[in-house]
């Protein structure tokens, strides 16, 4: 199964690092829409469905932890598998789907390869979870 064009999310509230994520992303042939803020995110996930959402978990406005709980809340949007990039140390207690596998957790500062092997390895998680 091919990656390239696979439509990625990076939600970060720090533009910079949003911004190195994509990068990053674009540079295996993903496709990347970037927001700012847990609200616009949301928007973003709803309208244009992605095979992956990379998140940070302290934002500002609506936490990751809210995009999380919408996501699995949203039957079309549950399976959508998320790959949290934050600072914090240790995993948060969040309610997960019934479909918990698609989640993954990554600490900052993310190398390059770490990012990548987890974005790819969760859409293909996803691509052979959709196919049975």
């Amino acid at each position: 199964m091919s990656l390239v064009d696979k439509m990625i999310v990076v939600v970060d509230d720090e533009p910079d690092t949003a911004e190195m994520f994509a990068e990053m992303l674009r540079l295996n042939g993903y496709k990347v829409h970037k927001s700012y803020g847990g609200a616009e995110a949301i928007e973003i996930i709803r309208q244009v469905r992605p095979d992956a959402v990379v998140l940070d978990l302290m934002m500002p406005d609506v936490s990751g932890v809210d995009v999380i709980s919408m996501l699995s809340q949203d039957s079309q949007l549950a399976r959508i598998p998320v790959i949290i990039v934050t600072a914090r140390s240790k995993p948060p207690s969040v309610k997960m789907s019934p479909d918990a596998k698609n989640y993954v957790y990554l600490t900052k500062p993310v190398a390059y390869l770490d990012l990548k092997s987890a974005v790819d390895e969760a859409i293909l998680a996803a691509q052979s979870n959709t196919s049975r």
